[in-house]
């Protein structure tokens, strides 16, 4: 769901002193689990799909022109503003990138768009440790979640409010956004499933949602 680590540059979100503070109050045969930011609470605003803004919420905006490659239309692709919007992420890492038995949430809010009958979607990934899972769940519009196992077979489920969707081990997963408003979804992932965007950047999904007559449908992949 994701596109950057946990604060973007791949370091830990752990404000300076806390991991200090963490590990002098443990006794002398104790040994920490994990490292922990002291912030262990945020507040989500359900109605639209969001985190609070806080220091420890990473966040990021993705563009058309950071999106070469992801659609199926280059030439269309070109032919658009680079600077226009498609989906926008938050993510609060609460421990250190890495901990295992760690969770992250996150929201996305993918805009409404096409470029030729494609629609707007994330940019998609496997986990890098790849027998880790994920949920995500819908706040608001219509959309899909594209899933692909490692054998490239592609398929989707229906987002719609309320929608709570399982992503298996193994299984690459984006989001598109099939209707005219904002597709916005929550999503928990663990906190060492790292994220492997190159196998998407090199090959893409086995298939492509487009809008056929005004319907979304899974078209097989050119690329």
């Amino acid at each position: 769901m994701k596109n950057f680590c946990c604060n973007g540059e791949g370091k830990s979100s752990v404000p300076s002193g806390s991991q200090k503070q963490c590990h002098s109050r443990l006794g002398k045969n104790e040994h920490a689990i994990y490292t922990r930011s002291e912030a262990t609470m945020q507040r989500m605003n359900w109605a639209r799909g969001l985190l609070e803004p806080a220091p420890e919420i990473r966040e990021t905006v993705k563009t058309l022109g950071q999106l070469e490659g992801i659609f199926q239309n280059a030439s269309a692709w070109r032919a658009m503003d680079p600077s226009i919007v498609v989906y926008r992420v938050q993510a609060w890492c609460p421990v250190v990138e890495g901990t295992e038995g760690g969770l992250f949430w996150g929201t996305t809010v993918v805009e409404p768009g096409q470029v030729d009958s494609e629609y707007f979607m994330t940019h998609g990934h496997f986990h890098g440790n790849r027998d880790r899972t994920e949920y995500y769940a819908t706040i608001e519009g219509e959309g899909a979640l594209i899933l692909m196992d490692e054998s490239r077979k592609t398929w989707m489920e229906p987002t719609s409010p309320g929608s709570v969707h399982f992503i298996p081990p193994r299984i690459a997963h984006r989001v598109s956004n099939c209707g005219s408003v904002p597709l916005r979804f929550v999503a928990c992932w663990p906190s060492d499933a790292g994220h492997d965007y190159e196998a998407i950047r090199k090959s893409g999904f086995g298939a492509q949602l487009l809008n056929v007559n005004s319907e979304p449908k899974l078209v097989r992949s050119r690329m």
